[in-house]
């Protein structure tokens, strides 16, 4: 390993070192606050779960979600050389200039939610001229993983450090209460499909699917493909840096990162759907506990993403067939993640409404506040 590496590797050692555990005693006193509110006894189900988990997370007892940011990260896949995907790889760069304006589905949904949205340039294969957008390039696009690794390993830790400097200078001028993952990359299911299939053992065609809605004929070349890069490549599914650098791809890298940060800066991280998901697999790959922090928005139509997030233990909060990506589900996630957390802080308790219990709710919680 030469020196530049092991510079680089600093970072990333210093930010897997400061990632904790969930803070048992926040998310205690918040299940405990649920259980006095003026309702049945966990009769709002997972609204009720996702805010003693962010209590968890936070280590605040009543955490409150105000600052929102989504990260949207960008790059392109030299595989899309080998007809993996229905469109050109120019249209990475030409929605970047879509995200910038205002104008695509990430925005709206950012909008309706109250979130800022951080666009990152990872690796797109053009130069993005705007200052809008946040410059990490590591390369020009990945090199085409099925004639080679996809990067060097240099580069893949490059860009899950990237990943990391963005979340800690936002966080240097801004609080930030969640973070929402999103991405952009022509070609990026088949890289997320790679990973997917090498991390968790599963065939190559049972987590490969249409992607940007490819036919019958490019789905078999796209399997073949994937099945090729890994044969090649052959990845380490023990070392989740060399399956990102084989087979992976920069804004994959970047989000993993961003997931670290998250979970060292003790901010729930709501990841979208498939890309997202891979980018879950190697973070937790990196660092076991960073999957405490990590909420999972929705189930993408992608069939590699149930397969993901069944590894990693996640369910997702929502099931709408969608498949976009850019961090659209995430930015609906955090939503529900916010109405989780406001039902915790603003419904009134039985004892704040004057309203009665039933006996042995009221019971259960005297003998709770007795022990506490």
């Amino acid at each position: 390993m030469d020196a530049g590496i092991k510079h680089k590797m600093q970072k990333l050692k210093e930010t897997i070192a400061k990632i904790g555990t969930l803070d048992e005693s926040a998310m205690k006193k918040a299940k405990l606050r649920q259980d006095s509110l003026t309702k049945p006894r966990e009769s709002l189900g997972r609204l009720e779960e996702l805010s003693i988990k962010v209590a968890g997370i936070t280590g605040k007892p009543v955490p409150e979600i105000n600052d929102k940011i989504i990260v949207t990260m960008a790059g392109d896949h030299g595989v899309t050389e080998s007809g993996v995907s229905a469109y050109p790889k120019e249209v990475t760069a030409q929605m970047v200039y879509n995200f910038i304006k205002g104008g695509a589905g990430i925005n709206v949904l950012a909008r309706h939610i109250g979130a800022k949205v951080l666009v990152v340039d990872m690796g797109v294969a053009s130069d993005i001229k705007s200052p809008e957008v946040i410059n990490q390039k590591i390369n020009y696009g990945t090199k085409n993983m099925s004639e080679g690794p996809a990067m060097t390993r240099d580069e893949a830790v490059r860009s899950i450090e990237a990943g990391i400097e963005i979340v800690e200078n936002y966080l240097k001028n801004n609080n930030v209460d969640i973070i929402g993952t999103g991405d952009m990359g022509i070609g990026n299911t088949t890289a997320s499909s790679a990973i997917v299939s090498v991390i968790t053992g599963t065939h190559v065609k049972k987590v490969t699917g249409r992607g940007t809605g490819i036919d019958d004929f490019a789905l078999k070349n796209k399997i073949k493909i994937i099945e090729k890069s890994i044969n090649l490549n052959k990845p380490d599914r023990n070392d989740p840096i060399d399956v990102l650098s084989k087979v992976g791809g920069f804004e994959i890298g970047g989000l993993s990162g961003v997931i670290l940060a998250g979970a060292k800066n003790k901010i729930p991280v709501v990841i979208d759907g498939f890309i997202s998901g891979a980018a879950a697999l190697i973070a937790v790959g990196i660092e076991p506990k960073a999957k405490n922090f990590i909420i999972a928005s929705h189930l993408s139509v992608e069939s590699g993403h149930k397969t993901a997030l069944d590894y990693l233990e996640l369910k997702p909060l929502l099931d709408l067939n969608m498949r976009l990506g850019e961090g659209t589900g995430a930015a609906l996630g955090i939503n529900l993640v916010e109405a989780g957390c406001r039902i915790l802080s603003e419904m009134a308790t039985f004892e704040d409404a004057g309203v009665s219990e039933k006996e042995e709710e009221k019971k259960k919680n005297e003998n709770e506040n007795y022990k506490h």
